[in-house]
C-alpha cells in the first residue's frame, strides 16, 4: 500500500460478534426457551450478514441487529399457526432455581411473573432494564413511539411488582443481573410514585 492511500473501513460484520450476547438474552426474553433464543439469534446473524449491504455505516449496529432480531420472532410468530403450550410441566422443570434460603422470592417466581407480561412488556423492559438501551433506542428498534415504549416499560414494572407482591422493604438477592436490572428499576418507579 502506497502512502496516499486510506486505510479500509473495518467490515461491519467484525462487530456482530460482540453483539451475541445481549442479542441472546433478548432472544430468551422473548422465546423463553434456550434452543428457540439460538435458533433466533442463528436466524438474526444469518439475515445481517446477508443484507450488511444495507447496514449504514456509522449507525447503531446493536439496535439494527435487536431489529431484525425482534422482527424475525415476530414474524416467525405469525406463521406458526400454534404455540405447544408446556401442560405436563416439563420445560419448566429445566430452568434453574437459586435456592431459597437465598432470598424471599426463587427465580421461578420472577419468570412465572414475567412470563405473564404481554410480550410488548417482556420486550420493552428486557431492552430498557436488562440490556441498557436508552427509550430511544428501544423504540427504534421496536418501530414505536418513545411514549409507547416509556408506557409499556411502566406499565410491565407495575404489572411485576404487583405480581410479586413487593414491597420497598423487600429485599431482592437474585444473581441474574438481567433479572435484577429490570427488579431494581421496578422499585424504584414503585418509590418514586409513592
Amino acid at each position: 500500500m502506497s502512502g496516499d492511500e486510506e486505510p479500509s473501513p473495518l467490515d461491519p460484520r467484525d462487530e456482530i460478534v460482540g453483539h451475541l450476547p445481549a442479542m441472546r438474552a433478548f432472544a430468551l426474553s422473548l422465546t423463553r426457551n434456550g434452543s428457540a433464543a439460538d435458533d433466533l439469534v442463528q436466524d438474526t446473524i444469518v439475515k445481517a450478514w446477508k443484507n450488511i449491504d444495507k447496514f449504514a455505516a456509522g449507525t447503531n449496529m446493536r439496535a439494527w441487529l435487536f431489529t431484525i432480531l425482534r422482527n424475525t420472532f415476530y414474524s416467525d410468530r405469525r406463521k406458526s399457526k400454534r404455540e405447544v403450550a408446556d401442560v405436563d410441566g416439563k420445560m419448566a422443570a429445566t430452568l434453574s432455581q437459586k435456592p431459597d434460603h437465598d432470598g424471599r422470592m426463587a427465580m421461578a417466581d420472577f419468570e412465572v411473573a414475567f412470563a405473564e407480561l404481554t410480550s410488548e412488556q417482556r420486550e420493552a423492559l428486557m431492552l430498557v432494564g436488562a440490556m441498557g438501551f436508552s427509550y430511544e433506542e428501544a423504540a427504534e428498534t421496536c418501530a414505536v413511539a418513545i411514549g409507547t415504549i416509556k408506557s409499556r416499560v411502566n406499565r410491565g414494572r407495575l404489572r411485576l411488582v404487583e405480581l410479586l407482591e413487593l414491597d420497598e422493604e423487600d429485599e431482592l438477592e437474585l444473581t441474574d443481573k438481567s433479572t435484577m436490572a429490570v427488579l431494581n428499576s421496578t422499585l424504584s418507579s414503585k418509590r418514586h410514585m409513592a
